[in-house]
């Protein structure tokens, strides 16, 4: 898994990242709402767009862990929050958790082993792995025990005001160091405060907050160095005339132009992305591509990638059995 780290003064560095053959813990991912299939429900067919977003979000947590990534029957970009046309069939709400469910029972009776597993999940994904966790795994301490950590990115894990446990479960804490385990991160990041139709982040229960952890700085209140890792070819186009050549590696890291803090106002919680390249940084800066309503959803994962795997190591490390 090569990678090319880009510089704002114009230089480079290539690094490599291998996969161990024999990783201590799995990851279950479940990935985003990505089908441009136009029913309301798509189908278990992969295609190009599951390919394309579990590359890349998860496949650089090979290097810490062995990845398994079930196909489910989401609801479509039709027929989800993204609103993108009309449906050709009626959406069924709960046919993506009982696909999730079933595959994540499926992973435990031929699969798991004994092992430790740490969930991702990003968006419609993270929906369906925080009921799980709050149906399968919180209320069962031989299921916690596996639990690694739970990286639900881009969804609405809830917990009491000023505490870090006790909404959305009962038993799982808020991730606040490297090396704890059977705990939670959770985010929803934005370049700008989030506007009061801000998509991510708001809280409509009273004495509730959504949880923010930041993956870059654990401990609450934390400002922390973002290490993004975006594929080279969604890059590729606007590196020449940046000044860059387009690098034969798979992956591009952008070190040192972005940090991340947790904050709070009256209707939202969330990961607060800032700019801290330098003055005139000839590199491609990521955007709030779907408006300030959205925030960074878009590259939630990927804006974090390098301190997201980094965790998973560590917590793989210090996890026991």
């Amino acid at each position: 898994m090569g990678s090319t780290a880009l510089y704002a003064d114009r230089t480079t560095k290539t690094e490599s990242t291998s996969a161990p053959k024999s990783p201590r813990v799995d990851c279950f991912y479940v990935y985003p709402t990505v089908s441009n299939q136009k029913t309301g429900n798509a189908n278990l067919n992969i295609d190009p767009e599951e390919v394309a977003v579990a590359q890349a979000q998860a496949s650089r947590f090979q290097a810490k862990c062995k990845i398994y990534a079930p196909m489910y029957r989401q609801l479509t970009r039709s027929s989800s929050i993204l609103h993108d046309g009309t449906p050709t069939t009626p959406a069924d709400q709960e046919l993506p958790y009982t696909d999730v469910k079933a595959a994540w029972k499926e992973y435990l009776a031929k699969f798991n082993k004994g092992r430790g597993v740490i969930l991702i999940g990003h968006s419609q994904g993270t929906v369906n792995l925080t009921r799980l966790v709050k149906e399968e795994i919180d209320p069962s301490s031989t299921v916690r025990r596996k639990l690694v950590s739970a990286m639900l990115i881009g969804g609405g894990v809830l917990v009491p005001d000023s505490k870090d446990v006790g909404g959305s479960f009962k038993n799982i804490p808020a991730c606040r160091a490297t090396t704890q385990t059977h705990c939670v991160i959770a985010y929803n990041s934005y370049l700008t405060t989030p506007p009061p139709n801000g998509q991510f982040g708001i809280t409509l229960k009273a004495g509730m907050r959504i949880l923010c952890v930041n993956p870059n700085a654990l401990a609450a209140g934390a400002t922390g160095p973002a290490l993004p890792y975006l594929p080279t070819s969604r890059l590729a186009p606007v590196l020449p005339a940046a000044g860059y050549s387009v690098p034969s590696t798979q992956w591009i890291s952008l070190p040192g132009m972005y940090s991340t803090k947790c904050k709070s106002n009256a209707t939202h919680t969330w990961l607060q992305v800032s700019d801290v390249g330098p003055t005139g940084d000839p590199r491609p800066h990521l955007t709030q591509t779907l408006g300030a309503a959205w925030g960074m959803h878009m590259t939630d994962i990927s804006l974090n990638l390098g301190s997201l795997v980094s965790l998973a190591g560590k917590q793989a490390a210090a996890w026991k059995p």
